[in-house]
Formats: C-alpha cells, structure tokens, sequence
C-alpha cells in the first residue's frame, strides 16, 4: 500500500509538470475514445542469469616447429585464410646447420658401416662387431632424415580454414617451437561457455534449449546444451556448461548471458500497448469504474511476447488503456470503444 502510495504522488508530480487539460467548456470531464483491458496475473518464466562467454569451438594456436627467427608475417588480425594458406616464415639458418653437421656425420657411419659389412662377410670381423656399426649407422639416418625434415617446417600453413583472431609475434622476433605466434579461429562454429551450480545443474540435459543474450546482438538467441562437465570446479563449486550456437554476426570473446528455465511464478502482465511515456516515465492510464482515466507511473519488469510485468503501480483487477493513448490526459472520461471484457 506504501508503495501505491508513492507511486501515486509521483504520477501526480509528473502531471503537473506535464500540463494537460480535464474539462471542456461546460465543465464536464473531456471525453476520449480508447479500448482498455483488465490488468491480470498470469505465469512468467524464471530464469537464471549466468554470465558467459562466445569461444570458438576450433581455436588452433599455429607455432613454429623449428627454432629461429621469423623472416615475416603474411597475415594480418581478422584476415580469412584456408587450410594450407602461409601464415608466416621462420628463417632456418640453425635447421640447416643442424642438417648439414648429420649429413656429415651420416657420410661417416655409411662408410664405417660398408667396410664393417664387407669384414663381417670375409669372417674378419664378429657379428656383434658388425651389429654394432649397423646400428650406429640407421640411428644416424634417421637423424640425418630428421633434421633434413626440419628445413621444411620454415615455412608455417594454416592448419584449418579460419581467421586470424591474434597476432602474437612479427617479423624479427624469435620463434620457438611450442610458443603461438598466431591463432586460427572457425568461426562457423561457436559456442556458449558458463558455470553454473548444482542446483542449476539438476533441470540440465544434454539438448536442452536456452536462451542466450549477446552484447551487441539485439533479441535472444536459442542455444543448446553440449557438454556438462562432470566435476565441479573445486574452487568455485560451480560446473562448466558449454552451447552451441549459431547466429549471424557471433564472434568469439563476446560477452553473453545464458537464461537457463528455472519453472514460472506468478507476476502481474500487461499488454505492452498500454505502456506510455510521459515526462521521461513510464506509466499506463487506470480506468475507474466510472471511466475516470489516471495516469500511474509504473515499474516494469521483462517484457515477453508483447507482455510487459508491472514490479509496481497496477493491481490485478484493474483496467487500462490500450489505444488512444496520445490523447489521454488524467481526469479524462473513457468511453468505451471494444472494451476488453474481464476474465
């Protein structure tokens, strides 16, 4: 009631800042034409808000394999590139002394290796002698092949069709194998990651849809659920929730909210035609039982398939107006144009 109160004096306020004009020349109330409709409490989804975050579900740090410095870049953050695209090349000054120093040391063992064999088929030289130099000599084939394959991997391709979401190294720095110099990104494919807790978790299946809201994308978009982690983080007690989604201009790092269903409770709804602003508020026009129009400045809550909840300013049981609202000023009489019946 305290709160109606306030909420009443305030929509006084707010008329008499407005201005407006009750009664015409005879000093009757002013008539104007409008529908109403009856204020009534009906089901809203409850839901809760989890932050979360757009990830690419392909996200490829590319490295170098070999060890040197990176000659140049060839991409550029944002760039679309295709599987097997150049994305940098590193300089193999060191590969190739690596692989000069095994082929000197293969020469070496073939040669030990061919007089051993050509002893051991005379008898002048014992089996384990001869196994000896055999095996020393694959061992440094395979280096040799090895380091040989190195020279190779200067040159660093794309590993998937993407685009480049970072740059970490340029041309001049020093690439070292295991360390990203740039990251590859599907983005075809993104999904939703959360934590939630355990209660959360329990109305949870994999499939299951939720609505997800992204910064800079207008609506809510249907996500579904993935993967639930079997474990709780054991810091935060909560699990990780990943969904997939698609929607055209999603990109990875987003922040978003998933709107996970939490069951309905009751709440006061109306139409979002009746919703009007006057002086910066927004309010709605109750109609009295003798058709006397108020404003009432309200406080609302979500909106939903052209329902708006009223947090605060109507009661159920009470009826507004949901056309001619332009032209309704407080004290004005509504005649009846198609008035709703109440339910």
């Amino acid at each position: 009631m305290k709160t109606q109160l306030l909420y009443a004096a305030a929509s006084l306020l707010v008329l008499a800042g407005c201005g407006h004009k009750t009664e015409d020349k005879a000093g009757a109330a002013r008539s104007v034409n409008a529908q109403t409709q009856w204020v009534q409490a009906g089901p809203v989804p409850e839901v809760y808000a989890a932050p979360a975050t757009l990830v690419a579900v392909e996200s490829v740090p590319v490295a170098s394999r070999i060890m040197g410095y990176i000659r140049a870049v060839d991409v550029v953050e944002g760039q679309a590139v295709k599987i097997g695209q150049r994305l940098f090349t590193v300089d193999p000054a060191d590969a190739r002394s690596q692989a000069d120093q095994t082929a000197a040391a293969l020469a070496d063992a073939k040669a030990n290796y061919e007089r051993y064999a050509a002893l051991y088929k005379e008898e002048a030289v014992s089996r384990q002698h001869y196994d000896k130099m055999k095996l020393a000599y694959d061992q440094t084939r395979a280096a040799a092949e090895g380091a040989g394959n190195q020279l190779r991997y200067a040159v660093v391709a794309s590993p998937i069709n993407g685009v480049v979401t970072q740059k970490l190294g340029n041309a001049g720095s020093l690439a070292v194998p295991g360390q990203p110099v740039l990251v590859v990104e599907n983005p075809a494919r993104l999904q939703v990651q959360t934590q939630v807790g355990a209660e959360v978790l329990r109305q949870l299946r994999s499939g299951t849809v939720v609505p997800v809201e992204v910064d800079g994308v207008s609506g809510r978009i249907d996500a579904r659920v993935a993967q639930i982690s079997p474990a709780a983080d054991p810091v935060s007690r909560t699990f990780l929730v990943k969904l997939d989604i698609a929607a055209t201009g999603l990109k990875s790092g987003l922040f978003a909210r998933a709107l996970f269903p939490q069951g309905e409770r009751a709440a006061l709804l109306l139409p979002k035609a009746a919703v009007i602003e006057r002086a910066g508020i927004a309010g709605a026009f109750a109609v009295d039982a003798n058709g006397i129009a108020q404003f009432r400045m309200l406080r609302l809550g979500a909106e939903r398939d052209g329902q708006v909840e009223v947090q605060a300013g109507l009661s159920a049981g009470e009826r507004v107006a949901i056309s001619g609202l332009d032209q309704l000023e407080s004290g004005d009489k509504v005649a009846g144009v198609g008035n709703a019946s109440k339910k």
